[in-house]
C-alpha cells in the first residue's frame, strides 16, 4: 500500500505547469536523477510543491541552498495524511534505494527494553537495546518488556518494579562465596543474595519466575495476589497487616501507572494502529503483529462496491495477520534488526505529542466494536469545520 503513487516528468523549460500540478499536502518524494549511475535524492516534506520549487527552481547564484535542477529527471512522490503514514512509507523507500544508509537517514536506532536474560545462571533485569532472535524471527534469550520512550524512562520503571522483587541488580559474576560481603541491597534485604549463598538455587529461579509473570501480565499477577494477601488480614481481623498491604498496593499502582500502555512482553505486542489516509473516507490500517509492523490495509468507506460490511473487512485482515507464518526468513541477524526497527517506528509515533491516530492492542481477543468507532471519529471533520457547515 504505501507506494509512490504519482509522479511527473520534470523539463526545466516547463516548470511552472510542473510545479501547478504538485500538491501542497505532506508527501515523501524521489526525486530521480537524468544520469544512470546517480544516486536518487529522497525527501518528506509537510508541503510537497513548495519544497520542491526550492530544490527544482532557477539557481540563485547568491545562495548555498542545494538546487537540482540539472539533476532531475522526474519525481515519484506519495501524498501522506499523517506523521506515522509518511514515516512508515520515508523508511519502506529509503531501505530500499538506500540499504547501507537508510538508517542514518532516519536516525533509526533501536527502542530501549527491559530483558531477563534467562541464559544467566542468576538473571537481572536491565535496560537493553538488543533483542536476540532464532531464524523463525521470534525473541530468544530471555524475556524483552518494552518498548520505551528512553533508555532513562526504561531504568525508571525497571527500578520501581524490581522494588517488589529480591532480584539482584548487580552485574557481578556470581560465585556463590559466603565470604564475600555482598552489597547494598542485600544490606537492605531487597535481593536474595546469591552472591554469597544467601539463598539457593531454587529459591532464585522462584523470584525470578515471579518477576516474569508481573511482566507477562502487566502487573496483574502481583496485584491478584496483594488483594488476597490484603482480604484474608481482613478476614482474621489483622488490620494492621491489611493496612501494610494496603500501602503496597498503593505503591504497587504507582509503579503500574508509570509504565506506558504500549509496554509489554515483546512477543504478546499485537495491536492495530489506525491513520486517516489522503484517500476521501479511507482509514489505513497499520497490524502490529508481535512487535513487527505487517503490511497495512486502506480500508474505504465510501466503496458500496465491496458487499462485506467494516467489521468483516477488519475482522478478516487482523485474523490473516495473526495467522500469518512466522516471520523469519532464516537470517537470525536480520530478522534481529528488522524486529529493532518495526519497534522504534511504533514507539516513535506512540511516544510523539502530539500524536495523530489511535491504537488498539489485542488481550484476550481485538475489541472490533471500539476499533470502529474509532475509524468514525478520524473521519468526522473537524469541529472547525463542522461548525462552518452549520447553517
Amino acid at each position: 500500500m504505501l507506494e509512490l503513487d504519482a509522479g511527473l516528468e520534470f523539463h526545466p523549460e516547463n516548470d511552472t505547469d510542473f510545479f501547478a500540478l504538485l500538491p501542497e499536502q505532506p508527501a515523501v518524494c524521489l526525486i530521480e536523477p537524468r544520469e544512470e549511475k546517480a544516486e536518487p535524492h529522497l525527501i518528506r516534506t509537510a508541503n510537497l510543491r513548495r519544497r520542491l520549487q526550492r530544490l527544482l527552481g532557477p539557481v540563485d547564484p547568491s545562495s548555498k541552498r542545494l538546487n537540482l535542477r540539472e539533476f532531475a529527471q522526474q519525481v515519484r512522490y506519495r501524498v501522506t495524511s499523517s506523521a506515522f503514514e509518511q514515516s512508515l512509507t520515508y523508511y519502506r523507500i529509503a531501505r530500499q534505494y538506500f540499504p547501507k544508509r537508510y538508517k542514518d537517514l532516519m536516525r533509526l536506532r533501536p527502542s530501549p527494553v527491559l530483558k531477563i536474560n534467562l541464559k544467566n545462571a542468576y538473571p537481572r533485569c536491565y535496560v537493553t537495546r538488543h533483542i536476540s532472535v532464532n531464524e523463525k524471527g521470534e525473541p530468544t534469550g530471555g524475556i524483552y518488556f518494552g518498548p520505551f520512550a528512553s533508555r532513562k524512562a526504561a531504568q525508571a520503571y525497571a527500578d520501581s518494579v524490581l522494588d517488589f522483587f529480591k532480584v539482584r541488580r548487580c552485574q557481578i559474576k556470581i560465585r556463590r562465596d559466603p565470604n564475600f560481603p555482598g552489597c547494598l541491597y542485600s544490606e537492605m534485604k531487597m535481593c536474595l543474595a546469591p552472591c554469597f549463598a544467601g539463598c539457593t538455587k531454587e529459591e532464585y529461579n522462584a523470584e525470578v519466575n515471579r518477576l516474569v509473570e508481573f511482566l507477562e501480565t502487566s502487573g496483574g499477577s502481583l496485584r491478584g495476589t496483594y488483594e488476597q494477601e490484603r482480604e484474608r488480614a481482613s478476614e482474621d481481623l489483622d488490620f494492621e497487616r491489611a493496612a501494610a498491604v494496603h500501602k503496597k498496593l498503593e505503591k504497587l499502582d504507582d509503579a503500574l501507572r508509570a509504565g506506558p500502555e504500549i509496554a509489554r512482553r515483546v512477543q504478546d505486542l499485537n495491536a492495530v494502529i489506525l491513520q486517516r489516509l489522503a484517500e476521501d473516507q479511507t482509514i489505513g490500517i497499520f497490524g502490529v503483529r508481535g512487535g513487527r509492523l505487517a503490511e497495512p490495509f486502506a480500508l474505504r468507506f465510501g466503496d458500496t462496491s465491496q458487499p462485506r460490511s467494516a467489521e468483516e473487512t477488519v475482522r478478516d485482515y487482523l485474523e490473516t495477520m495473526m495467522n500469518a507464518p512466522p516471520p523469519g526468513n532464516g537470517n537470525a541477524r536480520q530478522s534481529a534488526t528488522e524486529l529493532g526497527e518495526h519497534l522504534r517506528l511504533v514507539a516513535r509515533w506512540f511516544y510523539s505529542n502530539p500524536r495523530q491516530g489511535e491504537i488498539f492492542f489485542r488481550e484476550k481477543d481485538w475489541p472490533y466494536r471500539r476499533i470502529l468507532r474509532a475509524c468514525a471519529r478520524l473521519l468526522a471533520p473537524p469541529k472547525e469545520e463542522a461548525s462552518e457547515t452549520k447553517p
